[in-house]
This record gives structure tokens, C-alpha cells and sequence, in this order.
């Protein structure tokens, strides 16, 4: 039995990290919508996970997948924990269109934009690093630093604090990736993390500044604000949602241009299609494998009849690879413009960040491209780590000369 017919959303085995794709495509030929041992269901047609992803008899609340657990250490030294805190991926309307409406304004794809050059500054120092080296690891260097510096700066975090708040991140997104041997660390880093963003609010209430934590501080939306817990919610939520995901788009989206070199040609010659190109590695290779639903009410999905209360998971990269849907779904094809994939889900959860990854994807995929003309690949099986949910490239030696 393969981890993904399991339905128990535990750590793939690295045969399916390599490559979960020839399972996908055998699972959704026995079966668009299918039920688990483990009783879940899994949903693999294009067609039937976007109904599970807009039909709003599948409910977000039921499962809690998106809350955010926070804690804090009391002056005696006594751990002190807030409990899990709803945030808008945890939630349903109207909860979710309240929390949504007064974060969504910061991105927008107009006021992700705007962030185009200071994107570009953080990629360009970067890569300023790697004058005159052979070779580097795509994912220390660049992949992996860059989405949180872009969150820390949206949030007004002084560049002093960036290395605090990147190690915080990443004890905190590795207990996701399915690494529970520093479940300490990821505490103490949640801790940390919860005491410094509090002191932020509260500097924010009496000297409102040009970032994100000020707006949430003011947000309004027909009377209604954030409570402080919603908002250290929805900073903890955006430092791990943009982290890993961004990180791996950039990494695995290389890695496909890699071993397509005709189709790395093709970008070069033709930059712009750049916005076409993430847009496939996105459909291709996209980091978000899972999405999980609970049916509020008896619902008929495909040929399935599905009962109020069951779990309902959909394999987004297997819907992205329907030969339904699209024309020979295992060829990367940097203009295919496939922007009707699900790699950021759909309907009413649909990826807030959306056009923030794309962008970033864009400045560091066109910047290497652009600065190095002869990539190439030092490891022909790259390092790849992840879970049921989320898979990338976690190691990816260049050679660069």
C-alpha cells in the first residue's frame, strides 16, 4: 500500500518525495473519488477537487487544520499556553470573511507590486554572496531565506532582528515538514516568537509605522478589529504559510527548468514568459500536495456519496496532472500558462499570498537566470523533504561557472 492510498497524511517515504506522481496517476485511474482504510476520502480528478474547494458543503471549522498554537513564558519562568488560536484558514464564514477582509488589503495583487523592487534588492544581496563561487546550494542560499526576509520586512521587523526571526520560522515550519525531534525548539521559538511580536503591537498602538503589523493594529471592518490573539495568529500564520511553501516553489521550480534544459533555453530567449513559467511549475511541481475538507452535509462528489462528518482530502498535485484537464500533464511546458491550476486551492481559501509567491518566484528564477548562464545540476537526485502535505527540494548543489 502506497503513503498516499494510507490516507494517514504521515511523511511520504523518499521513493515518493523523489517522485509521488506514478502513484497519483495509478490512484486516479481506479478512481477520481476513493475511500482509505484509514476512512478518509481521497479526491485526485481536477474536476471533483475544484468542487471540494468551492462547494460550500465542504467546511474548514470542523477539521481546525489551520489553527496556530501559541504560547508565552511567564516572568516565574512557568510555560504559559494561549491555546490554539482560529485563524482564517481554520475557519468558515463569517469568521473567515471578517479575519480575510481586514488582512487581504496587504495583498493585493496591486499592493504586492509595489514590492517588486524591494524583492529584487533582497534577491540581488542575496546572490551577492555567491561572486566568484563555483558552486552553491540553491535552497541555504536563496530559496530558503528569501520568503521570510520578505515577511519580516513586510511586518516592519528591523533587519537586526531578521536572523531571530528566521531561526524561529524554521523550528517552527520543521515540526510541519513531519520533524518532531525538536518539538523543544519549536516551542521555545513559538514562545520567543509570541513575546516579540506582542511587544510590536504594542510599540504599533502607540507609533503606528508603514508596515503590516500597524494595519492589522488599525484594521476595520464594519466596527469589528482583531484581537491581539488574532493577530499574533495571523503573524505566526504568515510567517509558516510563506515560508516553506515560497521556498519550495523557487527550488523545485528550478529544478524542473534543470532537467529541461529546451524549455530553460526557451525562458531565457523569452523572459517574458516568465509569469507563465511559475505558473507551471506551480501546476508542474507545486509545493502544496493536500488540502483536507469536512462534509457539513451528505454531498455527492464524482461517483461517491460522501456523509456529513467524513474527511475529505484532495490531492491538489494530482488534480494539477489530470490528463482531463490538461494536454500531455507530465511535460513541463514554460508556456503552457496554466493559470487554472489548484496549487494554491480555490474558492473562499483560496491562497491569500497568491500573487506575493508568484512574484517572488518571478525576481528569483528571472535573477538567476539572468545573472548565471551556464546552471547546471551537481547531484543528479537532490535532496528532497516534505510530508503527505507539503514536498520540495530541501538541497540543490549548482554549478554556476
Amino acid at each position: 500500500m502506497s503513503d498516499v492510498e494510507s490516507g494517514t497524511l504521515e511523511p511520504f517515504s523518499r521513493d515518493m518525495l523523489a517522485d509521488p506522481y506514478p502513484a497519483y496517476r495509478a490512484l486516479r485511474e481506479r478512481g477520481r473519488v476513493q475511500r482509505t482504510p484509514a476512512g478518509h476520502w481521497l479526491v485526485l480528478g481536477y474536476d471533483e477537487v475544484s468542487t471540494l474547494l468551492t462547494d460550500q458543503r465542504f467546511g474548514e471549522a470542523a477539521g481546525r487544520g489551520g489553527r496556530i498554537r501559541l504560547s508565552r513564558t511567564q516572568r516565574e519562568g512557568q510555560h504559559q499556553l494561549l491555546g490554539r488560536v482560529d485563524t482564517m484558514l481554520s475557519q468558515d464564514p463569517p469568521e473567515h470573511t471578517r479575519l480575510r477582509r481586514l488582512v487581504s488589503k496587504a495583498f493585493t495583487p496591486r499592493s504586492v507590486q509595489k514590492m517588486r523592487p524591494l524583492i529584487q534588492e533582497i534577491v540581488n544581496e542575496l546572490l551577492g554572496g555567491l561572486a566568484g563561487r563555483a558552486e552553491f546550494d540553491l535552497v541555504s542560499e536563496l530559496a530558503w531565506p528569501l520568503p521570510v526576509i520578505v515577511i519580516a520586512e513586510m511586518l516592519g521587523i528591523p533587519r537586526a532582528d531578521r536572523g531571530r526571526f528566521k531561526r524561529w520560522s524554521d523550528a517552527m515550519v520543521a515540526t510541519l515538514g513531519g520533524d518532531y525531534s525538536s518539538l523543544d525548539e519549536a516551542r521555545r521559538s513559538n514562545e520567543e516568537l509570541v513575546e516579540y511580536v506582542s511587544r510590536v503591537i504594542a510599540d504599533r498602538r502607540k507609533q503606528p509605522r508603514d508596515d503590516l503589523i500597524s494595519r492589522l493594529v488599525a484594521a476595520e471592518e464594519s466596527g469589528q478589529k482583531l484581537s491581539e490573539d488574532e493577530m499574533l495568529g495571523t503573524v505566526a500564520l504568515l510567517l509558516v504559510a510563506g515560508n516553506e511553501t515560497t521556498a519550495h516553489l523557487v527550488s523545485s521550480g528550478m529544478l524542473a527548468l534543470l532537467r529541461n534544459p529546451e524549455q530553460m533555453a526557451r525562458l531565457r530567449e523569452e523572459p517574458s514568459l516568465l509569469p507563465s513559467a511559475i505558473d507551471e511549475m506551480l501546476r508542474y511541481t507545486g509545493p502544496v500536495h493536500t488540502t483536507r475538507r469536512t462534509a457539513r452535509e451528505e454531498v455527492r462528489l464524482g461517483d461517491a456519496n460522501i456523509s456529513r462528518g467524513e474527511v475529505v482530502v484532495g490531492i491538489l498535485a494530482a488534480a494539477n496532472r489530470d490528463p482531463e484537464k490538461y494536454a500531455d500533464p507530465d511535460r513541463f511546458e514554460v508556456a503552457r500558462n496554466a493559470t487554472d491550476h489548484v496549487a494554491f486551492g480555490d474558492g473562499i481559501h483560496f491562497c491569500l499570498g497568491a500573487a506575493l509567491a508568484r512574484l517572488e518566484g518571478q525576481v528569483a528564477i528571472g535573477t538567476l537566470l539572468a545573472r548565471f548562464s551556464n546552471l547546471r545540476l551537481l547531484d543528479n537526485e537532490p535532496e528532497w523533504g516534505g510530508t503527505f502535505a507539503i514536498r520540495g527540494v530541501t538541497r540543490l548543489r549548482l554549478h554556476s561557472v
